[in-house]
């Protein structure tokens, strides 16, 4: 991959980021953790999400208590 390919793609993987909101956050990481996704630790540990919001957005507890570790 080129030099401009490459800074292409990642300005466009700063710029979702950049316009994510802490609840949009919040639904993404609740329905991968339903559906069993490991690629949410980071926006877990960027936004410093609380177990209870993740929980109130709709993630199971078994989920939640399996990456209690990064969870405030």
């Amino acid at each position: 991959m080129g030099k401009a390919k490459k800074r292409s793609f990642h300005l466009g993987i700063n710029d979702r980021v950049s316009n994510l909101s802490r609840e949009d956050a919040v639904k993404i990481v609740a329905s991968e953790l339903v559906n069993g996704a490991e690629d949410v630790y980071g926006l877990i540990t960027l936004f410093g999400l609380s177990a209870e919001e993740l929980l109130e957005a709709g993630a199971s507890y078994e989920a939640v208590m399996g990456i209690r570790g990064l969870l405030k």
